[in-house]
């Protein structure tokens, strides 16, 4: 249990940031499911479609530092490498 006034402002704030961070990583799970759903499926213009919401997705966590700078590139890459096949 937090005493003093700086460390319950800090759980105020972790928490905060956790439920941003969960976010912004569910969007990005969400997309990307989809997009190898659709490939999958043999739907590589739906997927192609999808592909910028997906990086734009992506950019914003590795942005926040949710993922790094280059786990996002790799996913980026291994997508759009994905729907281009």
């Amino acid at each position: 249990m937090p005493i003093t006034p700086a460390a319950k402002k800090s759980i105020r704030q972790s928490k905060k940031r956790e439920k941003r961070n969960k976010k912004r990583k569910d969007e990005m799970k969400k997309l990307t499911k989809k997009v190898r759903a659709l490939v999958d499926e043999g739907k590589k213009e739906e997927a192609k479609e999808l592909l910028p919401d997906l990086h734009k997705a992506i950019d914003k966590a590795a942005k926040n530092n949710v993922i790094k700078e280059n786990a996002a590139a790799r996913k980026k890459s291994k997508m759009a490498n994905l729907v281009q096949d």
